[in-house]
């Protein structure tokens, strides 16, 4: 026997155009995914003001939740028989999430990180049609809780800006 390993043709029901499809759209959900991740963990070393313990222990929550959604994502990439994406390079071509420069106010990060949240679910959503149309129901039920953690993140970082 060779020592060397021989890769099987991935047949899991889906073609390979699709697959390819999928992995496409899924990279673009990891890179917005990871840069929300940087961007919210970048906010909870840097927020100040009257609302530093709450905006700090929250911020700390969603970046941890985040960091593991990127596991997830990358991992469905590969099973679907893609490399996943990696470099900031890769995520800053990919990514709808624009990079924000210096230290906002602590309401401006508010408000960067539910636009940040929104964003994640959009490219998600995007992905849907294919999904369907496969009949991919493991990538369909990644992507449907990753939107239900991002709505209701949006929901949970809006409420405190509102009344002002």
């Amino acid at each position: 026997m060779s020592s060397q390993a021989t890769v099987k043709t991935i047949n899991i029901g889906i073609d390979e155009e699709s697959r390819a499809k999928i992995a496409e759209g899924l990279s673009r959900v990891l890179a917005d995914t990871y840069t929300l991740y940087l961007k919210t963990h970048n906010f909870h070393w840097n927020v100040t003001g009257p609302m530093f313990q709450t905006l700090h222990l929250m911020f700390e929550t969603q970046y941890t939740e985040l960091a593991l959604a990127v596991d997830l994502i990358a991992e469905r990439i590969r099973a679907l028989g893609y490399p996943a994406p990696g470099t900031y390079s890769e995520y800053v071509k990919l990514s709808s999430i624009p990079e924000t420069p210096g230290v906002p106010k602590a309401k401006e990060m508010i408000s960067l990180l539910v636009e940040g949240q929104e964003a994640v679910v959009r490219t998600a959503r995007s992905i849907f049609p294919v999904l369907e149309e496969v009949n991919d129901e493991p990538t369909a039920d990644l992507l449907t809780q990753r939107m239900q953690v991002h709505e209701k993140t949006a929901w949970m970082l809006r409420s405190l800006l509102e009344g002002e």
